[in-house]
C-alpha cells in the first residue's frame, strides 16, 4: 500500500535552513552543511538519496520552489535547472495561481491554492499506487504533520547546531514515532520513523 513519506535534511537542533532565503542562497544564511552528504559522499549515501526521489508525486511549499514572495516571476522555474530531480508531478502550495510548468525528465510543477488537503488529494491521484513525498520546507512539513498526513518521517541529521533559521516541528502537538531504522555515515545520521496512529 502506498504511503506518504517525508525526507528532511536537518541540523541536530532541528533547523532545515537558515534565515534570509534568497536567490543566491537557497538555504539562507548557512553554507551547504545540511546537504553536503548528498554531494560529497553520494555513493556512501546512495540508498537514502534514491529514496528521496522515488515517490510517484511530490508536494512542496512555495518557499522551497522559489525565493519570491507575492506575485510570481513567470521566468522562474525552480532551483534545479532544466531537469529537476523529481521526474514526477510536483504540487506547490501557494496563495498565487500559476499555470503548470513542464520540465525535462517528466517533472511537472502544479500550483495549488487550496491548502494541504487539496494538494494531498491531487498528489495521491497523480501517484496512483506509488508513494507521495512531502519535500519541504519546514513550514510545509509542519502543516502536514499537524494534519496527520505523514506516514513515514526520514530525517537526515547533519552534525551541526545552527541556533536559528527555519525550524522543523514548530507549532505541532505531540506525535508519537516508532523507530524504523538508523544508519550513520561520516557526514550524516539517517533516522527513519513511522508515525504512530491512534
Amino acid at each position: 500500500m502506498s504511503k506518504v513519506t517525508c525526507d528532511m535534511a536537518v541540523s541536530v537542533d532541528g533547523y532545515t535552513a537558515g534565515l534570509n532565503q534568497r536567490l543566491d542562497a537557497p538555504f539562507g544564511d548557512v553554507d551547504d552543511v545540511l546537504t553536503r552528504w548528498m554531494f560529497e559522499a553520494p555513493e556512501e549515501n546512495a540508498e537514502e538519496r534514491a529514496a528521496i526521489v522515488a515517490a510517484g508525486a511530490f508536494i512542496m511549499g512555495r518557499n522551497m520552489f522559489s525565493p519570491d514572495r507575492g506575485a510570481w516571476d513567470l521566468d522562474w522555474t525552480g532551483w534545479w535547472g532544466d531537469e529537476p530531480p523529481y521526474h514526477a508531478p510536483v504540487f506547490v502550495l501557494t496563495h498565487h495561481e500559476r499555470e503548470p510548468i513542464t520540465m525535462q525528465g517528466g517533472t511537472v510543477f502544479h500550483f495549488v491554492t487550496g491548502g494541504v488537503h487539496e494538494a494531498m488529494r491531487l498528489a495521491r491521484a497523480a501517484a496512483g499506487d506509488r508513494d507521495v513525498a512531502i519535500a519541504g520546507g519546514a513550514a510545509t512539513v509542519n502543516q502536514f504533520l499537524a494534519a496527520g498526513l505523514i506516514d513515514e518521517l526520514r530525517l537526515h541529521v547533519a552534525p551541526v547546531l545552527l541556533g536559528r533559521g527555519e525550524r522543523l516541528f514548530e507549532g505541532i502537538d505531540r506525535i508519537d514515532l516508532v523507530p524504523a531504522g538508523v544508519r550513520r555515515t561520516d557526514l550524516v545520521t539517517h533516522l527513519r520513523y513511522q508515525v504512530a496512529r491512534a
